[in-house]
């Protein structure tokens, strides 16, 4: 068979466009840990699918906790009421936007704002119940083939869900390949015993956040409610409400953690008129809180802990910075502390 220079252009052009996709897959696995982030940490930026995949290359992280809004938008949700980045603190696309006043409290929703939130419900669970898992299969190969696992999905599930429903966000959890679902700690025994027992069911484990209520007493709770519930163990959050080292919980309970999450902040003491999540002490760049977050790091490495750990970007954007550059210094501290 005879090639014209064309062809060989071609054939030469492709060659080196697969070898560029080769070696541009990432890895951030340093001595044994899995480091991976929330996409919750890019929640300011531009949120598609693709956008995020990008941000996560940039970035050279290898895998995710993927929010559900990243997901659905690709699969064609309808677009809700106040609409915000890839992050997001609920379930639906946008819908935390609605109810908050000037200083981010609750207020009482007018009854224009309440039909028109329970119309983007009932529109969301529309599309919940007809989508097709092919959507989400080709999401996990698009973000597979690029290098990108996903290790956990966050739609939390709530008491007023159908039965349905709950089948869809395990459904679109184990199509994605993540080994867990993350949702916040509740505080109602009703849903934390209607999730656990679901998780059960499913064989697929529910894993809880924690903010300022995570001391050891509400992981007993949360722990005995099933087998199949699990830890989201948030050791920022944990060391600046509490003032304690995470490390020893984390030990204690490491065969009940799925992830965790990893940020640095100061304690309680430093909180002054300004406290952060949970009322703790504020979030700081990497290395300038006091969370011992490289003792966390090397207790990982050294016990041979298989649950990754999420990077959630939770500070200050620093003046002439940006989130990417910002989430790529957090992965350059994980891997220096690791080697």
């Amino acid at each position: 068979m005879r090639y014209t220079r064309r062809d060989i252009g071609k054939i030469a052009l492709a060659a080196g466009t697969a070898s560029r996709l080769m070696a541009a897959k990432p890895d951030s696995v340093f001595g044994g840990v899995q480091i991976g982030t929330i996409t919750y940490s890019f929640r300011a930026l531009p949120g598609s699918a693709g956008q995020v995949l990008q941000y996560c290359l940039d970035c050279g992280i290898s895998a995710i906790e993927l929010m559900s809004n990243v997901a659905e938008s690709y699969a064609g949700a309808p677009a809700q009421g106040g609409r915000g980045g890839p992050g997001g603190a609920g379930g639906a696309p946008g819908a935390q936007g609605r109810g908050r006043g000037p200083g981010g409290g609750r207020r009482e929703m007018t009854p224009e704002q309440r039909a028109a939130m329970e119309k983007d419900q009932a529109e969301m669970k529309a599309f919940r119940l007809s989508v097709p898992m092919g959507k989400y299969k080709a999401f996990r190969k698009m973000y597979n083939d690029a290098g990108v696992s996903i290790y956990a999905f966050k739609l939390p599930p709530t008491l007023s869900m159908s039965d349905q429903e709950y089948d869809y966000i395990w459904n679109v959890a184990e199509t994605l390949g993540a080994n867990h679902i993350t949702m916040e700690l509740p505080t109602d025994d009703e849903l934390l015993h209607r999730v656990g027992e679901y998780a059960q069911k499913r064989k697929l484990r529910i894993a809880f956040h924690t903010h300022g209520q995570g001391g050891e007493s509400g992981f007993e709770r949360a722990l005995a409610a099933s087998p199949f519930t699990a830890i989201n163990f948030d050791v920022g959050h944990f060391y600046g409400v509490n003032g304690q080292s995470p490390v020893p919980v984390m030990v204690k309970y490491h065969d009940r953690i799925a992830s965790l999450h990893l940020k640095d902040r100061k304690g309680p003491k430093s909180a002054g008129d300004n406290p952060g999540p949970g009322g703790g002490g504020p979030n700081m760049p990497w290395g300038q809180g006091e969370t011992p977050l490289k003792e966390v790091l090397l207790t990982m490495k050294k016990n041979k802990y298989k649950f990754p750990g999420s990077i959630e970007y939770e500070y200050n954007t620093p003046e002439g910075s940006d989130v990417v550059t910002e989430v790529k210094k957090c992965v350059q501290y994980c891997k220096d502390v690791l080697g």
